[in-house]
């Protein structure tokens, strides 16, 4: 006969209280009501936000169609400022392209329109789309355009990211939700007012339960409502129950000590006649009874405190996939040798892959103490056996011995019951209940069957299932170390002089490296090496764990490469004095978004969608040689450049110098702010032309031959460079216009490539925190973008030393017109124009 199905023990339950679900049903009828104006409102809010961003995007559009021009039968179109100024306001990304009415592509993004009809009228139309991974509102508009005797509609399509769509949309919704929730949960208040006083007779059942000692476990005899009368018998047949239980519990804590105290007690006895013996063989005999009695008690205890054990483990749930050739093992481990030669082990083949999710010690303890018990009920062998069954696993312990009647078969799995087949052989009769304890508790049979020929089979069923296979780790640690394992590879090859395209390049090892695979960061940037290393070695006093390898690129190849994916691989951080290509990169996104207090902390007008960050304050100011340029000679303004160099042409002939807006990223943006601002920019460069000007890639190569006498005057050079050299070399001097100064920060961009983001993002923050902007504002005379930094070349201290307006060139959108390539096109074809002469 098979003991019944038996698990460790129900788990309480905590039910919901009467007054929480008629809470919850009024909650219910409330949400759904609620829910149903919150939809309406946030429909509602979608489409209001659409409306008013539609009409900035509309007028964007409308620009740029009044730009259209057909020029030899082709059109052509020079983007407006303000086209994308409105828009990008929140750190929106912005894009645009115009199409010829053949479909031709004129400027801005090619693929824009992919799948959008062409525009048919100058009415706008408006479609959502996803574009390079946002959803994005396009406008499409028409201009009618005639050459020759045909005519057709040019396309103008302007988009736009939703993020600014998105916060005015939540802000209204949030405006208009917030009456909602008042009235719900006014309306909430009123009903739990109402169950409050529905049910006050429950507190005078709850008072009387607190009220009760411990110990008393008579039924509830307090008047309750109707409703809850089935509840209260519930209750009191409980505490009927569990007045049961405990008297049983206090029954079986009395046996435990009366089976404990009957050994000792005997032994005790047995003890004090020996002592009085004077008889040896008498003595002996009653030594070898201390002896058994001894191991009686010992063996009860230690079955008393295995069962403790056991109880105590199957409580906490330790369990873990086992093969049940494991648990095996460990029993025959735990016999003698002469005990464990009697035991023969038999599993079959489909159940050697078979594991148990179980406690590894109370399973051995489970098959101890059968095999324990048929070791010593026989004098022959025993055989464990372990076959699959479709449940799980069968375990059989058999013996030849005298076996149980059936009549005991049940008693003897309870505590303390053994069968009259043990005779006077010692025992506890825990033994067989533990047995049970443990199968049941893992949720399996357990059954006590004659063996044929004579003895005993006791069998166990018990869930199993074939192993889980372990995948392989992901990411982690080794993901880190390929990493930097592949930054050391590129340090080697940088040794060795592998790298062929990215322009010099640069390694500053970790002063305290923790380990040959320690942390890189990878840096390609426009600045000046020996500048930017200030940076580093302070960075590297902050962090001196990092080692950091920098490649310096120009402006436009720099661009180009991250573009092109050709930047070197790993690249984590891009620097840049050419602020227009960083917002294009960003604009086009190639870029991370990170925010910290560090990058808060900046002017608005340096930071744009938290993903290019100015931290140097940078004006363009104009340089002259105090040997050739007399100092009331030195033009103090664009104009007083103007006329000294038409003054005088010949004087100047080829002892002027520029950035060529061809090479460089940083000349182009600064004619193209010039263009804007200035109404005398053309005619600036019409005398630059007449008197040959020289162009240069950089800063440094013209501050040098300034200072060289190669050079009597160079016009628009970062101000940082040449901050920094005057220090040193009088022999120039410097002028910030008195009429306006624009001025540039150099900014730093995340790329999604990167190969360790958050090494960047420290990186990113030491520039940006007072310890960077020092070195700004510095030695370096970068000048400190951040309001309250200390130090020479503060953007406060660099405001003073001008007489006239310094303007900012902002982080945005506006700086993408620049970019056009018909805008360029017409800038550069211009400005070569003018610059060669006639």
């Amino acid at each position: 006969m098979t003991a019944p199905d038996g698990l460790s023990g129900p788990v309480p339950v905590r039910a919901t209280s009467i007054r929480r679900r008629v809470l919850g049903l009024a909650l219910v009828v409330l949400a759904l009501a609620a829910g149903a104006v919150a939809l309406f409102l946030r429909d509602y809010a979608g489409r209001a936000a659409d409306e008013a961003f539609d009409r900035l995007l509309a007028a964007s559009a409308l620009s740029i169609a009044g730009a259209v021009q057909v020029e030899g039968g082709r059109v052509v179109v020079e983007l407006p400022i303000a086209s994308l100024a409105m828009l990008g306001s929140d750190g929106d990304r912005v894009f645009y392209v115009v199409e010829q009415p053949n479909g031709a592509f004129v400027t801005g993004y090619d693929d824009l329109g992919a799948g959008l009809p062409p525009a048919s009228d100058d009415e706008p139309v408006f479609a959502d789309r996803s574009y390079r991974g946002e959803p994005v509102r396009i406008a499409t508009i028409g201009r009618l355009t005639s050459a020759s005797e045909a005519a057709g509609w040019v396309t103008i399509r302007v988009g736009e990211t939703r993020l600014a769509r998105s916060r005015l949309a939540a802000e209204i919704f949030n405006t208009a939700v917030l009456p909602l929730v008042g009235l719900l949960a006014l309306s909430l208040a009123l009903v739990w007012l109402g169950v409050q006083r529905a049910f006050a007779p429950l507190a005078d059942l709850e008072a009387e339960l607190r009220r009760r000692p411990s110990e008393d476990l008579s039924p509830v005899s307090v008047p309750v409502p109707v409703e809850v009368g089935h509840l209260v018998e519930a209750l009191n047949g409980f505490m009927q129950r569990l007045d049961s239980i405990m008297r049983t519990l206090s029954s079986v804590v009395a046996d435990a000590a009366h089976q404990v105290r009957t050994p000792l007690a005997s032994l005790r006895a047995q003890a004090e006649v020996a002592l009085d013996e004077r008889d040896f063989d008498r003595l002996r005999e009653r030594v070898v009874k201390i002896h058994n009695n001894a191991v009686v008690a010992s063996d009860l205890i230690n079955q008393l405190l295995m069962e403790a054990i056991v109880a105590h483990r199957i409580e906490t749930r330790e369990v873990a996939p086992l093969a049940i050739g494991t648990v095996i093992d460990d029993v025959l481990q735990r016999l003698d040798a002469k005990a464990a030669a009697r035991v023969g082990v038999t599993i079959a083949d489909g159940a050697r892959d078979l594991v148990v999710m179980g406690d590894r010690l109370a399973l051995r303890e489970m098959l101890g103490n059968l095999v324990d018990n048929a070791l010593d009920y026989t004098g022959g062998p025993v055989s464990i056996t372990a076959d699959a069954t479709p449940a799980g696993i069968r375990l059989a312990v058999s013996d030849r011995g005298p076996g149980i009647a059936d009549d005991e078969k049940a008693a003897v799995l309870e505590r303390f019951r053994r069968g009259r087949s043990g005779g006077a052989r010692p025992g506890s009769g825990l033994g067989l209940s533990i047995v049970r304890t443990v199968v049941e508790a893992h949720g399996g049979r357990i059954a006590l069957l004659d063996r044929d020929g004579g003895g005993l089979v006791a069998r166990i069923d018990l869930k199993a299932e074939a192993p889980a296979r372990l995948g392989s780790p992901k990411g982690g640690r080794g993901g880190r170390m390929l990493a930097a394992m592949a930054a050391v590879a590129v340090f080697g090859l940088v040794a060795s002089g592998g790298r062929s395209d990215a322009g010099e390049t640069s390694r500053y090892p970790a002063p305290h490296p923790p380990d040959e695979h320690g942390p890189v960061l990878m840096i390609a940037g426009a600045t000046s090496t020996p500048l930017f290393a200030a940076f580093i070695h302070d960075f590297q006093i902050v962090r001196p764990d990092v080692a950091v390898l920098y490649d310096e690129i120009e402006t436009l190849p720099l661009y180009e490469a991250v573009v092109a994916g050709t930047v070197p691989e790993g690249t984590d951080l891009i620097i840049s004095s050419a602020s227009d290509l960083q917002v294009k990169l960003a604009n086009d996104g190639f870029a991370r978004a990170y925010e910290s207090p560090q990058t808060e902390a900046l002017p608005a007008w340096a930071r744009w969608r938290d993903e290019v960050f100015g931290f140097t304050f940078e004006p363009a100011v104009i340089l002259y040689n105090r040997a050739l340029v007399p100092e009331a000679d030195r033009p103090r303004s664009h104009l007083g450049l103007i006329r000294l160099l038409e003054s005088d042409p010949d004087r100047f002939r080829g002892r002027v110098g520029t950035y060529d807006i061809a090479a460089s990223g940083v000349g182009q943006m600064l004619a193209a702010q010039d263009a804007v601002i200035s109404s005398n920019f053309w005619r600036l460069a019409h005398a630059l032309g007449q008197v040959d000007v020289r162009l240069s890639g950089s800063s440094p190569e013209l501050i040098d031959l300034v200072s060289d006498g190669g050079l009597a005057l160079a016009y628009n050079v970062l101000g940082s460079y040449a901050f920094a050299r005057q220090a040193d070399d009088p022999r120039f001097g410097i002028v910030i216009p008195d009429d306006y100064a624009l001025v540039l920060t150099r900014t730093a961009l995340i790329p999604r490539t990167a190969n360790d983001p958050r090494l960047a993002e420290a990186f990113l923050d030491y520039l940006l925190s007072p310890r960077g902007q020092a070195i700004a504002a510095g030695t370096t005379a970068l000048g400190a973008v951040v309001p309250g930094s200390h130090g020479q070349w503060t953007a406060e201290r660099i405001a003073e030393e001008a007489s006239g307006i310094i303007q900012p060139v902002a982080l945005g959108p506006a700086l993408l017109v620049g970019l056009d390539q018909e805008r360029k096109g017409r800038l550069y074809e211009a400005w070569g124009k003018l610059v060669a002469g006639p």
